[in-house]
C-alpha cells in the first residue's frame, strides 16, 4: 500500500467522518458498561499539520482550518463539542490532527478497550507512538479485513467497528461489502461504521446493493463540498452505519447542514437515507 493519510489529514472528509465517529462514541459512553472500539485501518493515529506532506496539499485548510464553532447554531455547537475538544489547536494548524485512534484515546474511559490494525510500516510506527503505553489499547500489524472474524464478537459484547480503508485496490468496494456483511452476520448487535469515497463511479451503489441483498439495515450519510468529478480530487464521501444510535440520524440532520455551509463554499450538499433489506 502506498497511501499516506499525512497528505489529507484534517480535510473536509476527516471533519465529516470524525464528527460522526465522536457522536457514536458519546452515545456508547452513556451506558456504564465497557465497550470495545476496533479500527481496522487505523493509520498513524495522529498527523502533524506542519509536516511537509500536510503543507504540500494544504487540505486541512479547507477542512478543520475552516471550522468555526461560533458561527454554528447552539444545538450544532453542542453536538460537535466533543470533536472540537479532541482536535484542539489543530483547528489553527498547530500541533497534531487526531485520527480516529487519537480521538478514541482522548475520549474513551479507563475501562473501555481499543484495538487498532494496520499494515503500512510507517503508519504502524506512528500508531505505536500515538498509543504509547496506554493499557486500554492494542496495536496489531494485520489486515483489518482478515482480523474481523477473529475479533468478533468482543468480550465486552458492546462496541463500534470502524472500517476506513485507503481505497487503492480496484476491488475495494467489493472487499468492504463482503467484510461488512460477514462481520454483521457474526455480531448482529455491534455498531459498524464504514467510510467510502465518492468519485463518480458505481462503488457506493454496489456497496448499498450488497448490504440490501444480505438483509442489512443501515443508515447512509453522504457529504460533499462540490459535485464529484471522475479523475479529480476527492470532493464527496459517505458513511454507512449499521445499528446506528437511535439519535444519530437527527444529530446528522443538525450537523451536516452546518458543515456543508462552512466547508463547501456554496457548492456542497448532504443526504441522509436508509438502506432497507
Amino acid at each position: 500500500m502506498n497511501y499516506r493519510h499525512d497528505f489529507h489529514a484534517g480535510n473536509f472528509a476527516d471533519v465529516f467522518k470524525h464528527t460522526i465517529l465522536t457522536r457514536i462514541l458519546v452515545y456508547l459512553m452513556r451506558k456504564p458498561a465497557p465497550f470495545r472500539f476496533i479500527d481496522t485501518h487505523a493509520g498513524a493515529g495522529r498527523y502533524d499539520l506542519s509536516s511537509a506532506e500536510a503543507e504540500r496539499t494544504g487540505e486541512w485548510r479547507g477542512g478543520i482550518g475552516r471550522l468555526d464553532l461560533a458561527a454554528m447554531s447552539p444545538q450544532a455547537r453542542e453536538l460537535i463539542a466533543p470533536y472540537a475538544a479532541a482536535v484542539g489547536a489543530a483547528a489553527r494548524g498547530e500541533g497534531f490532527y487526531p485520527g480516529s485512534p487519537a480521538l478514541a484515546l482522548a475520549m474513551l474511559r479507563p475501562f473501555d478497550r481499543m484495538l487498532f490494525c494496520d499494515l503500512h510500516p510507517e503508519a504502524l510506527k506512528g500508531l505505536k507512538a500515538c498509543v504509547g503505553k496506554d493499557k486500554r489499547a492494542k496495536v496489531i500489524a494485520l489486515d483489518g479485513y482478515t482480523g474481523l472474524n477473529a475479533f468478533l464478537p468482543p468480550i465486552e459484547r458492546r462496541g463500534l467497528i470502524l472500517i476506513d480503508p485507503p481505497f487503492e485496490a480496484e476491488d475495494e468496494f467489493e472487499r468492504l461489502a463482503g467484510a461488512l456483511v460477514s462481520a454483521w452476520r457474526k455480531w448482529r448487535d455491534g455498531v459498524f461504521m464504514a467510510w467510502y469515497p465518492v468519485k463518480g463511479g458505481r462503488g457506493p451503489q454496489l456497496l448499498t446493493r450488497h448490504l440490501r441483498e444480505a438483509g442489512v439495515r443501515a443508515l447512509r450519510l453522504d457529504f460533499s463540498i462540490s459535485p464529484p468529478e471522475p479523475g479529480q480530487r476527492l470532493t464527496a464521501n459517505g458513511l454507512i452505519v449499521i445499528n446506528p444510535p437511535f439519535c444519530l440520524e437527527d444529530e446528522a440532520a443538525c450537523l451536516l447542514p452546518e458543515l456543508v455551509r462552512q466547508l463547501s463554499q456554496g457548492r456542497g450538499d448532504y443526504e441522509t437515507s436508509w438502506i432497507e433489506p
